[in-house]
Order: C-alpha cells, then sequence, then structure tokens
C-alpha cells in the first residue's frame, strides 16, 4: 500500500525547531541582541565629560569648603590650646602658694603640740574636709592669734582660688578636645573630596582630558569678557562721576551736590583707603606663582583666605583666618563700585575670596593643584560672585 506521507521539504519545521541554517541566524542575532544590552548599561553607566567636569568641580568646592572649616578649627584649636597653658601655669602657681599656705598652718600646729597649747586647733583645721566645714562647728577663729589668722585667711584664699583655676581647666581642657575632633574631622574631610576629584580625573582619556582642557578654556574666555564688560561700567561711571563733580563745581554747589547726585559716589573710598589698599595689592602681586595648599597662610604657599588676610596685614590691616569671618570684617559695596584691594566672595556659603585689582579682575588662590594668579571675578560665572566687601 502506497504512503500517504509527504516528504519533509528542506528548511521546514521539525518539532517546532528551525533547521540549522536558520537556527544558527537566529541564534547569532540573539547573541547580538544580548551583547548589546549587557554593553548598554556599561555605556550608560560612563558620565559624560560635562558630569565630570561639574563632578570635579563640585568636589573642589566642597574641599574649599572644608577648608574653611578646618581654618575655623586650627584657629579656635590654636587658641584653646593658648587658653588651656595658661590656665595650667596658673594652677600651677596657685597649687605651689597653697602648698606654701599649708606649710605655714602646719607649723603652727607642730608649736602648738610641742608646746602643749590649749588645743592642736591648726592641725584639726587641716584634718577637715573643708575649712568652711570646721569653722561652721567651732570657734576657731576667735582662738587663734593675729598671724595665725593671716595664715589661715590666705590659706582659704588659695585653696578657693585654685579650685575654680583648677575646674577652669577642666572645661578648656574639654573644649579643646572637641576643637581637635573638629579639626581631625575637617582635615579628613578636605583629604577625602580631593582624593575623589583625583580619581575621577584619572579615570579621564588623553582625549577627554584635552576637550576638558578646551571646555575651560572657553569659560576663561567668557570670564574675561565679563571682567572686561565691567571694566567699561566702571570707567564709564566713573567718567561720569567727575563730569557731576565738575559741573557742581562750576555752578558752585561743592562737592557735597556731586555726592547726592551721585549713586556710586557714596561708596568711594577715601585716600586712606587707597594708599592701604595699593600696599595690600603689592604684597598679592607678589606672591603669584606661589602654590595653593589647603590650609597655607604663607609664606611660600597659601590657601584663598589665608593670603587676602596677608595681604591686609601686610597693609597693617588684621583680618580673621576664614572667609566666613572675613565677609564680616568690612563694608559691603556694590559690584559696580569695586575698588582695587577690595575682597571679592563667591558661592552661597561664602567659601572662596579674592583681592580685586581693577577692570573685573582679582589676585587668588584658586584651589589644589593651581597657584596664586590673576584672573577674572567671573573665573566661575557671574552667579558664583556673593558679595564685594571694603575691609578698611
Amino acid at each position: 500500500m502506497a504512503s500517504h506521507r509527504k516528504s519533509r521539504p528542506t528548511g521546514s519545521r521539525v518539532a517546532g525547531i528551525r533547521t540549522p541554517a536558520l537556527a544558527t541566524a537566529a541564534l547569532t542575532s540573539v547573541a547580538l541582541l544580548s551583547q548589546s544590552a549587557n554593553a548598554a548599561p556599561e555605556a550608560d553607566d560612563k558620565p559624560s565629560l560635562e558630569e565630570v567636569e561639574k563632578k570635579v568641580d563640585d568636589l573642589y568646592r566642597q574641599a574649599g569648603s572644608a577648608t574653611e572649616k578646618y581654618n575655623g578649627a586650627k584657629e579656635k584649636t590654636a587658641k584653646q590650646r593658648k587658653r588651656v597653658d595658661t590656665l595650667l601655669d596658673d594652677v600651677a602657681q596657685r597649687t605651689e602658694k597653697l602648698n606654701e599656705a599649708r606649710e605655714e598652718l602646719g607649723t603652727f600646729a607642730a608649736a602648738q603640740y610641742r608646746t602643749g597649747a590649749s588645743a592642736p586647733d591648726t592641725a584639726t583645721f587641716l584634718l577637715a574636709d573643708t575649712p568652711q566645714d570646721y569653722f561652721d562647728q567651732t570657734q576657731l577663729m576667735d582662738r587663734m592669734t593675729g598671724r595665725q589668722k593671716v595664715a589661715v585667711d590666705d590659706y582659704i584664699t588659695q585653696q578657693s582660688e585654685t579650685m575654680e583655676k583648677r575646674q577652669e581647666a577642666t572645661q578648656s581642657l574639654e573644649t579643646l578636645t572637641e576643637s581637635q575632633g573638629d579639626l581631625k574631622t575637617a582635615k579628613a574631610t578636605v583629604q577625602r573630596k580631593l582624593a575623589d576629584a583625583r580619581e575621577l580625573l584619572s579615570k579621564l582619556t588623553a582625549e577627554e582630558k584635552a576637550r576638558l582642557a578646551a571646555i575651560e578654556k572657553e569659560k576663561q574666555q567668557e570670564a574675561a569678557r565679563k571682567a572686561a564688560e565691567l571694566a567699561r561700567q566702571q570707567a564709564e561711571q566713573q567718567k561720569e562721576r567727575e563730569q557731576e563733580q565738575e559741573a557742581a563745581q562750576q555752578q558752585g554747589g561743592g562737592s557735597s551736590s556731586a555726592g547726592s547726585s551721585s549713586g556710586s559716589s557714596s561708596t568711594a573710598p577715601d585716600s586712606s583707603y587707597a594708599t592701604k589698599a595699593d600696599k595690600a595689592l603689592a604684597f598679592a602681586r607678589a606672591q603669584i606663582g606661589k602654590p595653593y595648599v589647603w590650609g597655607a597662610t604663607g609664606p611660600g604657599s597659601y590657601d584663598c583666605s589665608g593670603i587676602t588676610q596677608a595681604a591686609w596685614k601686610a597693609a597693617g590691616v588684621t583680618l580673621p583666618r576664614t572667609t566666613y569671618d572675613q565677609v564680616n570684617a568690612g563694608t559691603t559695596v556694590p559690584l559696580a563700585d569695586a575698588q582695587p584691594g577690595d575682597l571679592v566672595f563667591f558661592y552661597e556659603d561664602v567659601t572662596h575670596v579674592g583681592v580685586y585689582i581693577g577692570n573685573g579682575m582679582m589676585i587668588h588662590a584658586p584651589k589644589p593643584g593651581t597657584y596664586v594668579r590673576e584672573e577674572s571675578i567671573y573665573y566661575d560665572g557671574e552667579s558664583s560672585i556673593h558679595s564685594v566687601v571694603r575691609p578698611a
């Protein structure tokens, strides 16, 4: 009997499976899709160059903030250590005097014992828990000689003052320990942020580093353009002020009329400020090229608030150590009225500062890996400028 089965054509399905040719193609497609799927997350996980730049900038800013906290903790620790040393010296001196007073009382007690006096009251006094406890229960003072009374009074005074100073020294030691802890924490934070920034930069390829340098150059060019624009505005304002003053003088109004007609003239510095500012700027210019080192105040290296403090110290003006305090050490003036010598502060948390030199430029110590240099105050964008302060 003839078979009713049909022969299977090449390429047809067998039990739901394609023939080897089609199966191979399908498996290849699946493998390629799988590779693409696996590769996609890796590509997505890698940050863009712009993201790396932003992250590095943020880390440097965070390091700058931690540096100012470190500066503050270091200053506080130094003052507290000096205070503790002074107190400990005082306690030592008072303890010595207390021992001398105790020895004198002991002499009286020994004399009473040897001569068989009515009662060894001085010895009993020395054995009491506190002088006042003893006097509350006896009439010792009524039975003492004049010299004994003086000795007891001196002993009580010395003991009381020594106890107070010991307590004060103990409290100061506790505060010093806290300050040292804050200093250690701030230092560790700075080091960690800088290490994170270096790690990010180390992962960039040579091409990416070149592109990053090109981006930075564009930012500098824009910052220079903004500085030139500010310089033009300030020059125009100065010209207007001079014209107003000249007109006022011609009309017989005097300089007071010029001052009232110009909104900016009220913030113009006097000649004494200009003299001090010249000295501060001369010092700052002499530091150009020295490396930024966080926590440094010179003379070989500086951080941002370190160089502003040193510059104005050269002009005879004492500024606080940190940006947080320097921003309050003077008169705030509008950016348009900034004069050479003024301090320009940056960021909402006031963690950077530079010395204004005019024409939209400043001298500052930017960040780790850089050097003290002249740069536009718009180096990190106009929005980064916090305020301008005239320190003297």
